[in-house]
Formats: structure tokens, C-alpha cells, sequence
């Protein structure tokens, strides 16, 4: 089955990915308006700044992201790393691959 002939999935398709991300800013972009309609009771004084808590959790996100590719070349595994391939599993292929080259 080619590329063209698969069907594609519900969030597959450009227009829904594009909804669900309009979605998203727009919400987004209401939070941080709907700031300046309620009163904020800051225990630090800094808390209180306009934007301060979508900007730390923009911040500690991107911490977590840099952070995970730092960490990735410590913590990435071979292929192989549990071992080979399970014996019957590799017959089993073998098997499979001869039956369709036998038709």
C-alpha cells in the first residue's frame, strides 16, 4: 500500500492539526487577558507582575526540554542493549520472509 492509498487518521489531517493549535492560542491568549479582571494576592511581590506565571511555566518547560537533550546522550541505549534477538522470533521471520518469496 502506497503513501497516498493509507488512510490518514482524524489528527492527521492539516486542517484539524491546524484547529486544534488556533485553539490553543486563542485560549491561551484569553488566560492571559482574563489577568487583568481579577485580583491577584502576591506572597513574594514578583508573583504579582503581569504574565509572571505563563512566563515561569514557559520557562520550566523549556528547562525540562533542554534538559532532557543534555541528559540523552548519558542515558541512550544500543539497539541491542538486552541482548539478541530472540531465536524463534528470528525463524519465525525467516519463515514468513520465505513464504511470501515463494509466491
Amino acid at each position: 500500500m502506497s503513501r497516498r492509498e493509507r488512510p490518514t487518521g482524524w489528527f492527521e489531517r492539516r486542517v484539524v492539526i491546524h484547529t486544534v493549535i488556533a485553539t490553543l492560542a486563542v485560549v491561551c491568549l484569553g488566560l492571559l487577558i482574563a489577568e487583568w479582571f481579577y485580583a491577584k494576592h502576591p506572597y513574594f511581590g514578583f508573583d504579582g507582575w503581569f504574565g509572571f506565571y505563563p512566563a515561569a511555566g514557559f520557562g520550566a518547560y523549556c528547562l525540562i526540554v533542554l534538559s532532557a537533550k543534555a541528559l540523552r546522550p548519558l542515558l541512550r541505549r544500543d539497539e541491542d542493549y538486552y541482548g539478541e534477538a530472540d531465536p524463534d522470533e528470528a525463524d519465525l521471520e525467516e519463515s514468513i520472509g520465505r513464504e511470501h518469496r515463494d509466491d
